[in-house]
């Protein structure tokens, strides 16, 4: 059979799909819209209700809304929305159970938090805490040392880089510690304090976080259980004896010893040499005490310029605490954004059941754990407007999809590479990935630039749990944003009345399909009606369009016939001003 040829862009593949469900007609019908919805995007409790009101959120046409239908720029949004994100948005909120004891979930967890570069000559700063709990960390590190004025000090220990007072770490932690989540912070305090400013440390721990510190047991709890994230929404410190409730860190023998010795309320550290080695050589063992206590990893010494490892050799045995530098970019941090966007990004993902206590046991490094392995098909089908290189140089972009598991489940396949094409790519390559333990696996898309025969670069990627992936069209092929933004809506203030409240929802997706290139599909007729609203709105001046566009904008009435070209760049323009309104650079999504 012939193979047909590929569409040229991403927009030419999408209209090749809605006309092949809009059958000829001028518009998609909201029955035909459930059709696709069932058969594409796998949404099979989809009914009509929902065909018509994805027509109403998407759809600006006010013809087609009436005939309950949605134009081909109506779709091309609903397809660009986070409602076709390859990212399950149900897991966009908190919806585990929380009420789990503290072992059994992976902790956000941050290594040297204060430091924004290396560990030699770096910078401390308190932003580098607000970053972190931004992003949802709940563990957060704190180095602290004796400084001049009976004032503790935060900073890497012998080296220059420079300090900041124990006190103002705290004070922002207090401010932002639950901006994000409403779950336990877990300060990791190493001590290098004389008794006396140790005091002081625990002054300013009690004074500034005042009720938000746990200071004493919770009385509800059984003995040798740890509470769970529901139970106390509150900073939990993890040095100073007077102050450690649930998190007293003791120094690692053996797991025998552990066993024998360990109390439920104390957890160890340990570097990754000897983590590793523990999971390599005793791996069911690792995960049996990580059912018991927590355990925190944490990089290296020798990586002096705050590299990272990789979390998820860590992850693979129930480690709860695995410490990153979040200052460093790379795979373990693209690894660990990845995991802890599943529940909410609220900081807490409940571990897989393989890895809770249960009367089968597990290690990662066997490489048979289930007799009906999970069969994952992917096809990487096409990207869109991917970053161009410094240089201005045309990329050779191919995609890389990487699984991040046990060891026999991590493997990564390439598309071919395009040539010369970084506006629309087009690789249309099936991949067959055979998963045994599905549910510890990452996906990793990472799409790369091919500079030489065995050489590459790095463009983009996005990473997910294997278990938040949904299936259908644009998901696991072409829904996968590379950006490292995120949109954010901008606050636009119209009356709370019906009339104001549809010129609002215009508005936002007329900025929408800017972001999208969508405006380029108007015909003059579509411009002429969207400027002559946009230049209805109470904060629009066309006086502020360029020079010689406002005699003509003002005659931009529905119907009138200007060349298109103009149209496009007075709507471009007129669109420019509408967001320069809304005192924010960046773009709202539809929901």
């Amino acid at each position: 059979m012939k193979r047909s040829k590929a569409p040229t862009t991403r927009r030419a593949e999408i209209q090749q799909l809605y006309q092949s469900y809009s059958a000829g007609m001028t518009s998609l019908p909201a029955s035909a819209l459930l059709k696709f919805l069932h058969k594409e995007q796998m949404e099979l409790t989809a009914d009509e209700d929902t065909a018509e009101s994805l027509i109403d959120r998407y759809e600006i046409e006010e013809t087609a809304r009436e005939n309950r239908s949605m134009t081909f720029e109506g779709f091309l949004r609903y397809m660009e929305s986070k409602v076709c994100c390859v990212f399950n948005q149900a897991h966009t909120s908190v919806y585990q159970d929380m009420d789990q004891p503290l072992t059994s979930y992976f902790i956000s967890s941050s290594h040297n938090t204060y430091l924004t570069g290396d560990q030699l000559i770096g910078k401390s700063h308190l932003d580098a805490y607000v970053w972190a709990l931004r992003k949802g960390c709940r563990c957060l590190e704190i180095d602290t040392w004796d400084g001049p004025d009976m004032e503790p000090i935060v900073y890497h220990g012998y080296t220059l880089t420079t300090k900041i007072l124990f006190k103002d770490v705290i004070t922002t932690v207090a401010q932002h510690a639950f901006e994000v989540s409403p779950y336990p912070v877990i300060l990791s305090l190493e001590n290098h304090c004389s008794q006396q400013q140790q005091e002081v440390m625990a002054q300013y721990l009690v004074s500034i976080l005042g009720d938000m510190l746990l200071t004493a047991p919770l009385d509800h709890l059984a003995g040798g259980e740890l509470p769970s994230p529901n139970e106390k929404k509150v900073v939990i410190a993890e040095a100073l004896s007077d102050l450690v409730i649930y998190t007293r860190s003791v120094k690692f023998i053996g797991f025998s010893h552990s066993r024998d010795h360990q109390s439920h309320f104390e957890n160890t550290s340990m570097a990754e040499k000897k983590a590793r080695k523990l999971a390599s050589g005793s791996g069911l063992n690792f995960v049996q005490h990580n059912q018991r206590f927590l355990t925190r990893i944490y990089p290296a010494g020798s990586r002096m310029s705050s590299s990272n490892y990789n979390p998820q050799e860590f992850w693979n045995v129930g480690s709860q605490l695995v410490a990153l530098n979040f200052q460093s970019l790379g795979l373990p941090m693209d690894l660990n954004d990845g995991r802890f966007q599943d529940n909410g990004g609220c900081g807490y993902v409940l571990k897989p059941a393989v890895l809770l206590p249960s009367d089968r046991s597990f290690d990662p490094i066997c490489s048979r754990h289930r007799l009906k392995p999970t069969h994952l098909l992917l096809k990487v089908i096409s990207g869109s407007n991917l970053p161009v290189s410094r240089s201005n140089k045309g990329l050779d972009p191919f995609v890389r999809v990487e699984i991040h598991g046990i060891p026999s489940d991590s493997r990564k396949k390439n598309t071919q590479t395009v040539k010369n094409n970084s506006l629309s790519p087009h690789w249309d390559s099936d991949m067959n990935f055979i998963i045994s333990v599905p549910e510890l696996c990452l996906i990793r898309f990472c799409v790369r630039d091919q500079t030489g025969l065995l050489s590459s670069e790095f463009v983009g990627q996005y990473t997910l749990p294997f278990t938040s992936m949904m299936k259908g069209e644009p998901q696991g092929s072409t829904r996968c944003r590379i950006s490292s933004h995120n949109t954010v809506e901008p606050s636009l203030n119209f009356p709370n009345h019906p009339q104001c409240q549809h010129n609002r929802r215009l508005l936002l997706l007329l900025l929408f399909d800017i972001e999208n290139n969508i405006f380029c599909l108007y015909n003059t007729s579509v411009c002429c009606k969207r400027m002559h609203f946009l230049s209805q709105l109470p904060f629009f001046s066309t006086s502020r369009l360029p020079l010689g566009a406002s005699p003509v904008s003002r005659r931009m009435q529905p119907g009138s016939s200007f060349p298109l070209h103009l149209c496009l760049v007075f709507l471009k323009t007129a669109l420019d001003i509408c967001l320069a309104h809304t005192n924010t650079h960046q773009l709202p999504a539809p929901q």
